[in-house]
Parts: C-alpha cells; structure tokens; sequence
C-alpha cells in the first residue's frame, strides 16, 4: 500500500457504501458493497491469508475511492448498477453467476408472484436487479411482505398457513381481489426500484383525501401500509431516501456541467432501433433514474411506418413517447447514433427542453466507443475513459439488448405464422 491510499483509507466511514478499486492508470479495476466501508475495505490490506485471485486484485490496487449511501440495500442496488456501468475486469474474474439474481414478478399473470432467478426472460414479467448477494434482497421481501402481503408460488387458490399469517392477500379466502393485490404489488415494485420517498407522500395523501370522502376502508389500507413502511426503516436495510445519492454520482454530475442544466439529470432515457432488412422493425426506449436501471419504465415500441428508414423509425418513436403526459418527462435523452441521429430528433423535444447526447460509434461497437455530445450545434467529443462515456455507453447497451431481445421475439413469431 502506497502512503497516499494509506492516509486516504485512515479517513474511511463506518457507514455502508459502495468502494471502487483503482490500478496506477486510473482505472477502476474492482466494485464492491460494504455494510461497514471502514471495515471491509482495510480487509483487503490486511496480512491475512488470502486466495490468490484476491492476491492478485490487491497487488494492482493503487487507489480507492467510495460513496457512502444510508443502508446495506442501498449499497446492493449501487453496487449492480456500477459493476455493469464499469464492467471492472476484477469483477469479471471472481464473480460467480450463481450468486447474480434478480426479483421476479410475474405482472402478466392474473395473480402474481414473486420468485428469484438468475436468467431474466423477455416474458413480460418484470424483474428488479440484478443483485450481487441474495440473501440480503430476501431478507428485506421477508419483511415487507408484511406491508405488501405476497404469495411466493404460483397462485392454487387454497389457503396454507401463510394465509393465517396474513403474509398473502387473501384471494383464496376472498379477503381482496386479484385487481387489488395487483395495485399492491405495483407499490412493491416502486418501493423495491427506489421510488420510495413518492411512494410514502401519495400513501398520505390518499389516506387524507380516501377519509375525506368517506372510502374509510381505502384510508385504512393505505394508512396501514404508510405506518407500516415508516416503521420498516428501524428494522431493515431500506431508507426513505432513494437507493443512489444522486450528488455522489460523479457521471451524472459531469452531465450537468457539460450540458448546463441547473442539477444533474435525475430521469435519462435512452432508444435504439432494431430490425433485419427492415422487418419486424421496432424500437426501444429504457429509463435510468438516478444512473440506475429502471426495468419497470422501460418501453417496447411496433414501428408502424417507414420500417427501413432507422431516422424516421427513431422520430416515430420519440412522437409517440412525447404523447404519453402519464410517463415523466425525461432530464436528457440519449440515442444510438450520433450527429445526424441527434439533428433528426432536436426539433421533436426543443419544445420540451429536453436536451439530446448521441452515442456516435463510428464503426467501433466497443463499450469504450466515443460519445458525441451536441450542446447547442456544438459536437463535443468525450474521452473513452470518462465516467460520463461510462454512462451513456451502459444506457445505449441496454437500450440496444432490449431493442434487440423485442426483435427476436417478433422474429420468432413471424416464423411460427
């Protein structure tokens, strides 16, 4: 350890959070959660045995920085979402796929359920992660399942003991309604994504407006589940603020220097298209809130006319999502492709003040691919290395992988016609 990161690591926090690992060049080689950052990160400097893949790590450490969030799950959702922004190679090397999982929530089915599974399918579920430690996500559906009562297999209609335990919604013994279980699990899911401060503000105000209007049975339940929520905060890993501090993530605060806006950009979206020869064209739209993945935003999108034509596909689609006044306008957009792309769909948001970065790739598909930036006509071209081109690459992959995850699908089904 150089004298530089020993003095640095004699400043480490005893609160939870997220630690990067950096070699001599800058380059974040290594992400990981702590419950304790004191504790966990002076771990790897100790003269302890260790394995030698861990051996190895730590003989390229050089430098180490963090951010310090509320809680342990706090730390969770961070720790994912950077693992995939950065794709450290250390990570890459020790992970284990048996320990990635995600939240799954079959939403299609008439009476939902919540699972765990390694694999997310395109299969209109929706999933939550993905998390790096499991036992911790359980432990906290453990006992919000008490807030959100859930069932936990696919749905037989006879009452077991968790019915007695109030631990279900009561479908089986007619206690609530599958429309109504449903509406629950939706709350879940936002409580679950980190949309928890909202969340507790509109339990409140429907349980004032609910009693004003004499719905004492819905003032009741949503009562219930606001106390209930504020008493979770004593006792499990979730706070009542959102899972990223926004003011730590250092991408998103370079966005809003580079582009000017007043405070770093809190909802980004971003939008690929996908087809073979102008078949099955269709287009995709997905949502980062707070530089972190919101599955339960994203959008899938049938191209309805020019299908081999990716300009008039991609201002076809940001029409339609402009029409939308229930979705929240977005703080930046970023798309797949750059100056001609970005020009081709300015005129569309100007109106709304959305600002617009294209990921120009220029031939090279590689996640260090350079970003272009049109700041009022000005092309503005990025280093490879920067957070900012870290952010807009992971949001431009993904809006890529589920364009293309929506493309086969239809594929598929033409063929079986």
């Amino acid at each position: 350890m150089n004298e530089a990161l020993k003095q640095k690591l004699s400043k480490l926090p005893v609160d939870p959070g997220v630690y990067f690992h950096k070699n001599a060049s800058g380059e974040i080689i290594y992400v990981g959660k702590a419950a304790v950052l004191k504790n966990r990160v002076r771990q790897y400097f100790q003269k302890s045995k260790k394995d030698p893949k861990t051996e190895a790590l730590v003989a390229e450490i050089y430098d180490t920085d963090w951010i310090v969030v509320d809680t342990e799950m706090d730390a969770l959702f961070l720790e994912a979402e950077m693992i995939k922004r950065y794709m450290p190679k250390w990570n890459i090397l020790l992970r284990d796929d048996k320990t990635v999982s995600y939240v799954r929530i079959s939403m299609n089915e008439e009476v939902p359920y919540i699972s765990f599974t390694r694999t997310p399918m395109d299969d209109k579920a929706t999933y939550v992660g993905p998390f790096y430690g499991k036992t911790t996500v359980e432990r906290a559906l453990r006992i919000l399942r008490h807030v959100f009562p859930y069932y936990d297999k696919p749905y037989s209609g006879k009452k077991t003991l968790n019915t007695d335990l109030g631990l279900t919604p009561g479908i089986e013994i007619k206690k609530t309604t599958a429309k109504d279980y449903k509406r629950n699990l939706r709350k879940l899911i936002r409580y679950l994504e980190g949309d928890r401060e909202k969340l507790l503000k509109e339990l409140e105000k429907t349980m004032k407006e609910e009693a004003k209007v004499g719905n004492y049975e819905l003032a009741a339940e949503a009562r219930d589940q606001l106390f209930g929520l504020r008493e979770l905060k004593k006792r499990i890993v979730f706070s009542d603020k959102e899972f990223l501090d926004i003011s730590s993530d250092k991408a998103l605060e370079e966005l809003k220097e580079l582009l000017g806006l007043p405070k770093p950009p809190r909802r980004i979206e971003g939008y690929d298209i996908s087809h073979q020869s102008g078949k099955d064209t269709v287009g995709s739209m997905v949502v980062f809130l707070n530089g972190a993945a919101a599955r339960s935003e994203y959008r899938k999108f049938k191209i309805r006319t020019s299908t081999n034509d990716d300009l008039k596909s991609m201002q076809e689609i940001i029409t339609r999502r402009l029409k939308h006044k229930e979705w929240e306008l977005p703080d930046l957009i970023i798309l797949d492709g750059g100056k001609t792309q970005v020009n081709a769909v300015l005129p569309l948001v100007e109106p709304f003040g959305i600002p617009v970065i294209g990921r120009d790739k220029s031939g090279d598909h590689s996640r260090s691919a350079k970003v272009c930036l049109v700041v009022k006509s000005e092309i503005i071209e990025l280093p490879k290395s920067s957070h900012v081109s870290r952010l807009v690459a992971r949001i431009d992959e993904e809006s890529h992988r589920f364009a293309i995850t929506y493309h086969s699908l239809l594929k598929r089904k033409s063929m079986l016609k």
